[in-house]
């Protein structure tokens, strides 16, 4: 978790909690933990982002690639997770 910045400012390799927060459509029980691989630049809603990247499992490996539409306002950080070796 980058401590000198906001996940409302996410950028490639963040990883990110995504529930109902980020938007409605993930609400009651469909969050998931997504890694970032691009952040659209285009102009959309205030408050609110394009993301591309991959929702990953609980242990962090990437299961499916995604582009999301949500907002900025809802984002969070994904706490690290614990590698065993």
């Amino acid at each position: 978790m980058p401590a000198d910045r906001s996940p409302a400012d996410p950028r490639p390799g963040d990883e990110l909690i995504i529930d109902g927060r980020a938007s409605v459509q993930f609400a009651a029980g469909r969050g998931f933990r997504f890694r970032v691989t691009t952040v659209d630049q285009k102009q959309t809603y205030r408050g609110w982002v394009w993301l591309g990247g991959y929702q990953l499992t609980p242990d962090g490996e990437a299961r499916e690639r995604r582009e999301i539409f949500v907002q900025r306002s809802g984002l969070r950080f994904a706490p690290r997770l614990r590698r065993l070796r």
